[in-house]
């Protein structure tokens, strides 16, 4: 009773988050349209199943993947094992961002659009790896109470004069893949890893220190995409990428 207590809730909020949407499109289409979208109460059923499918996962969150990351980060912090917790956030990392579906959708669209140069399971492993990491900067960083913002203002400045270097195809790819790294899947656990050490470290604070590991995983994976489309594009097969 308890879960189903809890899942009602997250559907009640999660329908009310679809509100606006809701009220953007019938405003819309009412308004400036002047007509009624076909099948409304296939829309409406929809709708249902879209709130019912983020409330199971937000379920699914406080059930599983984050008390699994609190728990993780905790034991590793406590017991002072530092030389299997960069190693295990770098596997993490990694195994979040491979299993990631928008960066699986991306990665398929990227091969397709650049006609096989740009191979789609490479862009991932290569988005895993700088995913990994970061984690593995990140989990310092919370270590040694370093502040964010020394870390993003050099890696955003890397990124943007890469950007300058890049082939100008390459560009909205590796953009795009900063953004979609941070997603369903990976959000959650680097989230739960920075918040269990945050809470398993004297001095530190779970607001100051347990965040900033997700806005440095936006940030990594931009300069690994372009490093690798500039790779690409200088001495992979022969013919530039053509423009999406």
């Amino acid at each position: 009773m308890e879960h189903l207590s809890r899942f009602a809730d997250e559907l009640l909020k999660a329908l009310k988050n679809l509100l606006p949407i809701v009220a953007v499109v019938v405003i819309f289409q009412l308004l400036v349209f002047r007509s009624v979208p076909e099948d409304p109460w296939g829309l409406v059923a929809g709708l249902l199943i879209v709130g019912a499918g983020i409330a199971l996962f937000l379920h699914g969150l406080g059930l599983s993947v984050f008390p699994v990351g609190r728990n993780l980060a905790n034991q590793f912090a406590r017991r002072g094992a530092l030389r299997l917790l960069l190693p295990f956030g770098f596997a993490i990392g990694f195994a979040a961002s491979v299993a990631e579906p928008a960066l699986i959708a991306v990665a398929e669209q990227a091969q397709l659009v650049s006609e096989g140069r740009i191979n789609g399971l490479v862009l991932r492993f290569v988005i895993a790896v700088s995913v990994g990491l970061v984690l593995v900067l990140g989990i310092l960083r919370v270590l040694r109470g370093w502040a964010v913002h020394k870390l993003l203002i050099p890696g955003y400045a890397l990124a943007l004069v890469i950007t300058y270097v890049a082939p100008p195809e390459i560009v909205g790819l590796a953009y795009d893949s900063g953004g979609v790294t941070t997603n369903i899947v990976s959000v959650p656990l680097i989230a739960a890893i920075g918040l269990g050490l945050a809470n398993s470290i004297r001095g530190r604070t779970l607001l100051a220190d347990g965040f900033g590991l997700v806005a440095l995983c936006v940030m990594v994976p931009m300069i690994g995409v372009q490093l690798y489309g500039t790779w690409v594009y200088n001495f992979g097969a022969t013919g530039e990428v053509p423009a999406a």
